[in-house]
């Protein structure tokens, strides 16, 4: 009996079957998503990770591997057929080595992101993968979505910041791709095809990550504009007055600040009156805090001067910055405690993105009258987080009987614009269906067979993505 031979692996203790101990495993973050699973299993070594994956090969019993159950997408939750079980990797947090002179660090899948940034911190490099989750987000999740976040337009995102790979394949074999290498050209690069894919090829165990030098100071600046557009050009004025300092160019609209500061009454603008839209810029100094605070004034002088920016507020303190960034990183809470909303997470070139918003605002806004759109996100990196919200007052089942309506309408937009319809978050089970619309033929067909020659058992997460 399978559940017997996971007992004999794990450890009896750390097979879950009853239901009250099951349930925080079976429903994804944002509460859409609730699935049924044999048992949830929690392994302690990629020894048990792999004496479990190939006892469920021998039984053909779906495996969906889950970290920490942040995923915005349904990515790491089961489906409602009950056959499945749920792998968590929460026990596998060891940091296994820091390198500060190959600057990298080696950790295990189950690590939570914040804890890898502690561990940089601690031998003087930073880990700068930063996102709201990074408090119980893990490694492997964050790999398996191949995450973004805040930093992307300086340090690229997970992909960019993995070096190598261990893997347990479906068969139950391990994959040893945990080279410290930046230069490693023998052949595939193997280490690309799990990255974002989900959990459906296999289980990332551990991975090698890319540290950097800790910059000696940070400097943080909200400005208030009055358009994209104008937020565009101040990127573009950002970059070339700052260079490789610019490491975040944040962007919000005047109802995402008003909805941080109706649902949180800590938290207060800056500015005496409203304005259309918001950047929140980060630089990051290999100087001193003088040279960088001199580099982010003469920014704000000249987008003063070329009439970029309305208003600016340039954070005296690390604790003003800090607040400055709770602004930014209250956006997605203060949603949901407005209500529900129908979330788009993409991307499009960035010189697009002033068209696209207001091209995509007007057509939603004839087809769908009275709604309220919420968008912000990752200007730097062309990534926004463009959010659909029902008309004041509005019945929101009936609202959301028209999503796939809305869903539909966004993601044409997308595509007219040569976007993606999704950016960070990944496809999971919310986007599998539109992901085979969009994609080519040819893109499928590739998927479909690197999926049948690593898991022709189809027991890797089945049901996402592909």
């Amino acid at each position: 009996m399978l559940l017997t031979r996971l007992r004999d692996i794990a450890g009896i203790t750390h097979v879950l079957t009853a239901p009250a101990d099951t349930a925080p495993y079976l429903t994804d973050w944002r509460g859409r998503f609730t699935g049924r699973a044999q048992a949830v299993v929690i392994p302690s070594s990629v020894s048990e990770v792999a004496a479990i994956i190939a006892a469920c090969a021998q039984t053909r019993t779906p495996v969906v591997p889950q970290g920490g159950n942040t995923g915005l997408a349904g990515g790491a939750t089961p489906d409602t057929s009950g056959d499945a079980i749920v792998l968590s990797m929460k026990r596998l947090n060891r940091v296994r080595d820091v390198d500060a002179i190959n600057g990298t660090i080696t950790v295990e899948a189950g690590c939570v992101l914040h804890d890898v940034q502690q561990a940089a911190y601690g031998a003087s490099r930073l880990f700068p993968l930063s996102l709201a989750a990074e408090g119980t987000a893990t490694i492997g999740g964050n790999l398996s979505t191949n995450a973004g976040g805040t930093q992307v337009l300086r340090y690229g995102n997970a992909r960019e910041l993995t070096l190598g790979l261990e893997v347990v394949l479906p068969s139950g074999e391990l994959w040893n791709g945990l080279r410290a290498l930046r230069k490693d050209n023998t052949g595939y690069d193997l280490r690309d095809l799990f990255i974002g894919a989900e959990g459906t090829l296999g289980v990332i165990t551990a991975a090698c990550l890319k540290t950097f030098p800790l910059p000696r100071s940070q400097v943080t600046a909200l400005f208030a504009l009055e358009s994209v557009s104008a937020a565009l050009s101040l990127l573009v004025l950002a970059q070339s007055a700052a260079g490789p300092t610019l490491t975040a160019f944040e962007f919000f609209s005047a109802r995402c600040l008003q909805l941080v500061t109706r649902h949180f009454a800590d938290q207060r603008t800056p500015f005496d009156r409203t304005h259309p839209q918001y950047v929140l810029l980060q630089l990051s100094d290999h100087e001193d805090e003088q040279h960088a605070t001199g580099l982010l004034q003469a920014l704000a002088e000249q987008a003063l001067e070329k009439e970029l920016i309305t208003d600016a507020v340039v954070a005296q303190s690390t604790a003003q910055g800090r607040s400055l960034w709770n602004l930014r990183e209250s956006i997605s809470e203060a949603q949901a405690r407005e209500g529900r909303n129908i979330k788009h997470d993409i991307s499009v070139p960035i010189s697009s993105i002033a068209r696209f918003i207001e091209q995509t605002d007007a057509l939603l806004a004839r087809r769908f009258p009275g709604i309220r759109m919420v968008t912000f996100g990752h200007l730097g990196d062309g990534n926004l987080h463009y959010n659909v919200m029902p008309p004041e007052g509005t019945d929101t089942d009936r609202f959301f009987e028209r999503q796939s309506a809305i869903y539909e309408c966004v993601h044409e937009q997308v595509t007219l614009f040569s976007g993606s319809i999704s950016a960070e978050h990944g496809i999971g089970q919310l986007k599998r269906e539109e992901n085979m619309r969009y994609k080519s033929p040819v893109e499928i067909s590739l998927m479909r067979a690197i999926k049948r020659t690593l898991d022709p058992l189809n027991i890797m997460n089945p049901g996402k993505v592909v």
